[in-house]
């Protein structure tokens, strides 16, 4: 069978199309978007009429308002895949009329928002958001507006960050800090942000804390551990404090959680001790670090201890006096339930964290300001909140010290 058209036009297209197949879609967009425009100029006539009670040049009648047509005015409205709509907003003589299907000041499509804001969230920067929102959302969002847009969001995250923790059957408390380049008043610093992860009663994790402050002053963690209290985080049924040495935080722990137990991450006194050992040495000072840490028992454990100390104290002495120092608080976790020794043994819940909190915000190198790093990092935390559920403490855990004999 002979196919023909006697359509002149479509004949015309037809031989476009062939000539760059490549093209189709892009008109067919062009098609769909001035297709669009009518359809959404039609609808505001018919908002209009339906507001006035009458057609247009219909006279008024008893019971239809008495405001009159004006004419129209352009408003350009980006819209999802199909570019920069150019529409007609009807206007009224006699009265502030506004349209319901369109907000007074809404110049994007609220979907497209919503999309600008997870690809920043996501990890693009903002720049990058303006590279790609053309080809992926079919209109250009300058950085400006994605700030903008992103800065809606502040108000949410602020609200979970600062959530209420009556609700919270909580046991361990996890704590540590990482560090932040920041924009702050136009210079670039450093800025460490405080981390509190929680556990609760059937071992799911969850985030308490994420504070702007100094990670190596005792006094700000005083501060952070009494916000929590303020929370509603009931002080009483907290059974222990995983954290790093830094002076002064077990005290002020101890003193704002009277019947929790400190354990000191394990990771952090392996790095002091090995600080303190010839290279040549570190590999063997490891695998013996290993007996301790990973003995079946709290006397096995003090054992191995006594074997380093009468091994290495005529070689290393600082090194077999900085784990002594330290052993008592190494080794609380022997007092909890053996299928959490593994996760109660360092901060590695939170060292992940900082992992995740760096990969999102490396492309930006520098945070724009403490709101925006709040809104970064607390859409990290819900992400990895989710994860949590299905990986609660005490499963799929690795050796902490594997890393060390690698090293070593």
């Amino acid at each position: 069978m002979k196919l023909e058209s006697k359509v002149p036009e479509v004949r015309q297209l037809f031989k476009q199309l062939m000539a760059d197949p490549g093209s189709m879609f892009e008109l067919l967009r062009i098609d769909l978007k001035e297709q669009a425009e009518r359809v959404v100029n039609e609808m505001l006539k018919v908002e209009l009429t339906a507001y006035l009670g009458r057609e247009r040049y219909e006279p008024t009648r008893k019971g239809t308002s008495k405001t009159y047509r004006n004419g129209s005015y352009m408003r350009k409205l980006d819209a999802k895949h199909l570019g920069e709509l150019r529409l007609q907003m009807p206007r009224t003589r006699g009265d502030q009329y506004h349209s319901q299907l369109l907000g007074r000041y809404q110049r994007r499509e609220a979907s497209l928002e919503r999309d600008v804001a997870l690809l920043f969230l996501g990890g693009f920067s903002t720049r990058t958001v303006q590279l790609v929102s053309k080809a992926l959302l079919g209109t250009a969002v300058s950085a400006g507006e994605v700030s903008n847009v992103t800065a809606e969001l502040a108000a949410g995250i602020e609200a979970w960050r600062t959530r209420a923790l009556e609700g919270f059957d909580l046991k361990y408390l996890i704590v540590d800090g990482v560090n932040f380049l920041i924009r702050v008043q136009g210079r670039v610093e450093r800025v460490p942000m405080l981390v509190v992860i929680g556990v609760l009663r059937d071992n799911r994790k969850v985030f308490l804390a994420i504070q702007q402050g100094s990670k190596d002053a005792a006094s700000q963690w005083r501060e952070v551990f009494k916000d929590l209290k303020r929370r509603g985080l009931n002080a009483e049924a907290i059974e222990l404090g995983i954290m790093d040495g830094l002076p002064g935080l077990e005290k002020v722990f101890s003193e704002e959680f009277a019947r929790a137990k400190i354990q000191r991450c394990q990771v952090h006194v392996v790095r002091n001790v090995v600080a303190k050992v010839p290279c040549k040495m570190r590999g063997e000072v490891v695998d013996k670090l290993r007996d301790i840490f990973y003995a079946s028992s709290r006397d096995h454990a003090r054992a191995a201890f006594e074997k380093f100390a009468t091994d290495y104290e005529p070689i290393i002495p600082s090194a077999v006096a900085c784990l002594k120092a330290s052993l008592d608080k190494c080794l609380t976790f022997y007092s909890f339930p053996d299928h959490e020794w593994m996760s109660l043994r360092t901060t590695n819940a939170i060292e992940r964290v900082n992992k995740e909190f760096k990969r999102r915000t490396k492309p930006m190198e520098v945070l724009a300001g403490e709101r925006s790093a709040y809104t970064l990092l607390c859409f990290v935390a819900l992400k990895m909140e989710q994860h949590w559920k299905h990986a609660p403490l005490g499963v799929n855990n690795l050796p902490v010290l594997k890393k060390f004999t690698q090293n070593a």
